[in-house]
């Protein structure tokens, strides 16, 4: 029985370590996981490449890809458009990968309504202190920035319960294993094998 990939949507506080813990979970599984890639209406920052951290399209091509519902789920941030597209999503799946998509809670809510097998993981410092710490670690934002992000992140606990986990990241290592076994076990779920229901109980019929 070919398996079909599951869809995972990854979400969390700014400075929780989404992004460390996506590479660390792809250079693990490289063969099992494909990271999906967002179209944005944003310019490209220094370093960034099309196809690569961003599909960067016009503010045009992207309306397009709306009109011709070829995104899974879209939002809008401080005036640029951002957007999964859908393709690509479901071609991976059907190719047995699972699908991971980083993305903000509202866009995360939008995929859980078009797909309800989502699973939904919220990723979090072990504590309100910590977030702290990390975001001025990081030492490349100003004062006013990180109150932002914390500001932002007061809104952002509200939809917690929401999401099926959430994932401490405190210890990274541990966190990746948490991450890896929670989509696994989604491969066991009723709802990804109603064609394997099917075939069993015609089989069972004909004995």
């Amino acid at each position: 029985m070919s398996q079909k990939g599951i869809l995972a949507v990854v979400s969390g506080f700014s400075g929780a370590g989404k992004g460390t813990l996506m590479k660390e979970l792809l250079k693990q599984h490289a063969d099992q996981y494909a990271l999906s890639i967002s179209a944005t209406t944003r310019s490209p920052r220094v370093g960034e490449e099309h196809g690569r951290e961003y599909f960067f399209v016009s503010k045009e091509e992207f309306e397009e890809m709306i009109g011709q519902d070829a995104l899974i789920e879209h939002a809008c941030y401080v005036g640029n458009y951002y957007g999964t597209p859908k393709s690509y999503v479901l071609e991976q799946m059907e190719a047995g990968r699972d699908v991971i998509l980083e993305i903000e809670i509202q866009g995360a809510l939008n995929v859980k309504k078009k797909f309800p097998d989502t699973l939904l993981l919220f990723v979090t410092p072990p504590s309100a202190g910590e977030l702290e710490r990390r975001l001025r670690g990081r030492g490349t934002e100003t004062e006013d920035v990180i109150r932002d992000r914390l500001k932002r992140a007061v809104e952002e606990a509200e939809y917690m319960d929401q999401y099926d986990y959430i994932l401490v990241n405190d210890d990274l290592d541990a966190c990746v294993a948490s991450m890896h076994e929670l989509i696994q076990s989604q491969h066991g779920k009723t709802s990804q094998n109603l064609e394997f229901i099917a075939e069993m109980k015609q089989e069972l019929k004909q004995l």
